[in-house]
């Protein structure tokens, strides 16, 4: 599953603020180049994010394995047609495109959440936007980085039951159905447990959030961020 795991990689060492800008700029840079030689670019570095991270690619792309499949659909839809010649190469070409780079974002994605702790993510946020809009995002952020890897350990766990009871005999509509029940009555449980957990501990809006620091190994992510940044420009 996709969470924080502590280590000493560089990654793990950047100031989260660091992290963010270039997450930020990276996301700006793919929808800016669309051609194939930027996305040629834009592979090797995140080639380059992943290696810093220690995040293999297959286990990242492993963890995206429910939305792959949309990302290889959509191209074929697109290129469809409902009748001769059947099939037009230049409207799924960029489709694929377009796919490919919501594919370099979610590995870029993956290698942040891999090397970010979410209270060293809320910290980031809250002290970036201020006031009380950083505050709900900063809170927001950690509830999620907590909450939906308890969600999907919760679906693949239904799922183990539903195939110890030879529930993969049933047909696929009706394991969805079970799945999805299962998954949403857990949901609002879950949602329960928390807030109460959140009422019981005070809730802060404000809490003594850990110390961020910026280092010698922030600059050249901050260098590679504002190049990203300048080269959706040109």
């Amino acid at each position: 599953m996709l969470t924080y795991s502590p280590g000493d990689s560089l990654a793990h060492r950047l100031d989260p603020r660091t992290k963010l800008l270039l997450q930020i700029t990276f996301v700006a840079s793919a929808v800016a180049h669309t051609t194939p030689r930027g996305l040629a670019v834009l592979t090797g570095l995140t080639a380059v994010l992943l290696g810093l991270s220690r995040l293999s690619p297959t286990t990242a792309l492993w963890e995206f394995r429910y939305a792959l499949p949309l990302l290889v659909v959509g191209p074929l839809v697109a290129g469809a047609t409902l009748g001769a010649p059947w099939f037009v190469v230049s409207e799924a070409r960029e489709t694929s495109l377009a796919s490919y780079r919501v594919l370099l974002v979610l590995l870029v994605s993956a290698a942040y959440v891999r090397t970010t702790a979410p209270r060293d993510s809320r910290a980031a946020i809250q002290r970036s936007v201020p006031g009380k809009p950083g505050q709900f995002l900063g809170m927001g952020v950690g509830l999620v980085f907590r909450f939906l890897p308890l969600l999907q350990s919760d679906l693949a766990r239904t799922r183990e039951a539903i195939a110890a009871r030879l529930g993969e005999e049933r047909p696929v509509h009706e394991r969805m159905e079970l799945v999805a029940t299962a998954g949403l009555n857990r949901a609002f449980q879950r949602a329960d447990t928390l807030g109460l957990a959140m009422q019981a501990r005070c809730l802060s809006w404000n809490p003594t959030l850990p110390p961020l620091r910026f280092t010698r190994l922030d600059a050249p992510a901050v260098a590679l961020a504002a190049v990203l940044a300048v080269s959706v420009l040109f």
